[in-house]
């Protein structure tokens, strides 16, 4: 079945809310990944650095859920608006669901990034649908 956790994009202050939501909800870090810790190259370009330190992703379990999130700055990504810097994240079981997921929710609307490997090791696509609200669809690549 798909899972079906929450993404929040940050203007560069993600660590201190992450913070602040481990210390209301408890738990540890799934993932905390810098910018420097991601790859040197990739269709959107390396990150400048002064954005080394800021956050790439990450994540925190809240019972059987996950809340993401990143510091979402230019030059990496269009500058954050509060009221649109919330998306649904989609995590299918399997590939050709991601697929069918990311057409359907696409068809219409507006594609960010379209559904392709990524250097993380899985499939992934973002876009908004025809009524404005913004999804990810990521589905992870069996471990070899």
């Amino acid at each position: 079945m798909t899972k079906l956790n929450t993404y929040l994009n940050f203007p560069g202050n993600a660590e201190e809310a992450f913070n602040f939501y481990k210390s209301v909800f408890g738990g540890e870090f799934f993932m905390l990944q810098r910018y420097k810790d991601g790859p040197k190259t990739d269709g959107c370009g390396s990150a400048p650095p002064e954005l080394a330190e800021k956050i790439l992703h990450v994540s925190l379990p809240i019972g059987d859920n996950m809340l993401m999130a990143s510091d979402a700055l230019p030059p990496m990504c269009p500058p954050v608006t509060v009221g649109s810097n919330v998306s649904l994240s989609l995590h299918p079981e399997s590939e050709a669901e991601g697929r069918r997921l990311f057409d359907a929710l696409s068809a219409g609307g507006t594609v960010q990034m379209p559904y392709q490997p990524m250097f993380w090791g899985a499939i992934f696509g973002m876009c908004s649908d025809r009524f404005g609200v913004q999804w990810m669809v990521n589905y992870e690549l069996p471990k070899a």
